[in-house]
C-alpha cells in the first residue's frame, strides 16, 4: 500500500497540475455559491432556486419565502464516502475504490490549498469514522490515510445510504459543500434524506461506475457473485434476450437515479473506471458554468420582460 505522501505526490503531478492548466485557477466554476451565511428572507420569485425555500416561514405566511445568503470567503466541504463492498469492483483501468480515493484527495487538495476546510464521514456497512473539517495539507494526508486504511469487507449488510445521509444531517451544522461519493447501489428510500440534506447544504453527487455494470459482453457462461450478500448467479451471456434485459434494467436504474437527483436539485458527476479523472472534472466544471450562465440570462430576460 502506498503512503499518503506518495499518493498525494502522484496526484499533484498527474492530476492537480493538469487541472491548474485547464481551469486556469478558476475553481469557482466548481465551488461557486458555497460557504454561505443566512442574511435575510424574502418572497419567492420565479427562477429562484427552490432548494432555498424556507418551508417553516412559508407555512406560517401561506406564501413561499426564500432564504438569502451572503457569501463567506471560507468554504467548508464534507465528503460522504461509501466504501461498501460494491466499490471493490473494476474491469477496466482501476477499481471504483481507487477512483474514490483519487477524486477525494484531489478535491481536498484543491480546497485546502485555498484555505478552505474539509472533513469526511465514512460508511462501510455502517457509519464509521467521522473526521472533523480542518484546513491544511496535514488534513489532506489524514483523509488519504483514513481512506487507504478502510478494510475491504468480504461481506456486509446491504448498503443503506439513508444511514450515511442522516448522519450527515446530524453532524454537519454549518452550511457546507457536500460531496456524496458512491456507486449509489443501495437499498431504496434514501432519496428523502438526500432532499433534506440538499435543503441545508450545497450537495454534489459523485457516482462511481464500471462499464460492465451497464452492459454485459458476450463471453459465454459465467457466475456472478453479489459483493455484499455473497449470493451467486449463473448467467449465460450468449443469450441475446438476457443481455437485452440486462441493458434495459441498467437504463432504468440510470433514469431513476437521474430523476432522483434532478428532483432535489443535486448536480451529478459520473466517474467511470475507464475514464480520465481530469477530463471528467473539467467537463463537469464547464457544464456547471454554462448552466449558471443560462439561468442568469433567463432570469434577466424575465425581469426585463
Amino acid at each position: 500500500m502506498q503512503s499518503p505522501e506518495k499518493v498525494l505526490q502522484r496526484l499533484d503531478w498527474t492530476v492537480v497540475r493538469r487541472l491548474d492548466g485547464l481551469l486556469q485557477g478558476d475553481y469557482r466554476t466548481l465551488f461557486h455559491g458555497f460557504g454561505l451565511d443566512l442574511a435575510d428572507l424574502r418572497e419567492y420569485q420565479f427562477s429562484d432556486d427552490v432548494r432555498y425555500i424556507d418551508w417553516n416561514v412559508t407555512a406560517r405566511m401561506q406564501t413561499p419565502y426564500i432564504r438569502q445568503f451572503i457569501e463567506d470567503r471560507e468554504v467548508t466541504a464534507w465528503f460522504l464516502l461509501d466504501l461498501s463492498p460494491s466499490v471493490d469492483f473494476g474491469t477496466v483501468k482501476t477499481l471504483k475504490r481507487s477512483l474514490l480515493v483519487d477524486f477525494v484527495a484531489v478535491l481536498a487538495r484543491l480546497l485546502t490549498r485555498h484555505g478552505n476546510r474539509v472533513g469526511a464521514i465514512f460508511y462501510s456497512g455502517k457509519v464509521g469514522d467521522v473526521i472533523p473539517a480542518k484546513s491544511g495539507k496535514p488534513q489532506v494526508l489524514r483523509l488519504i490515510k483514513a481512506m487507504l486504511s478502510q478494510p475491504q469487507l468480504k461481506r456486509s449488510p446491504a448498503t443503506n445510504l439513508t444511514t450515511l445521509l442522516e448522519t450527515a444531517i446530524r453532524v454537519i451544522r454549518r452550511r457546507s459543500l457536500v460531496f456524496i461519493v458512491s456507486d449509489f447501489i443501495s437499498t431504496p428510500g434514501w432519496e428523502k434524506s438526500l432532499g433534506l440534506l440538499a435543503q441545508r447544504h450545497e450537495v454534489l453527487a459523485i457516482r462511481l461506475y464500471d462499464p460492465r455494470e451497464n452492459e454485459l459482453p458476450d463471453i459465454g457462461s459465467i457466475i456472478l457473485e453479489d459483493a455484499e450478500t455473497g449470493e451467486q448467479l449463473y448467467l449465460d451471456t450468449h443469450d441475446k434476450r438476457f443481455r437485452k434485459r440486462f441493458i434495459q434494467a441498467a437504463q432504468r436504474r440510470e433514469y431513476e437515479l437521474n430523476t432522483a437527483f434532478h428532483r432535489v436539485g443535486v448536480d451529478i458527476l459520473e466517474l467511470s473506471t475507464e475514464g480520465d479523472l481530469v477530463k471528467e472534472i473539467v467537463r463537469f466544471a464547464m457544464l456547471r458554468k454554462r448552466r449558471k450562465k443560462a439561468i442568469a440570462t433567463f432570469a434577466g430576460a424575465k425581469q426585463s420582460g
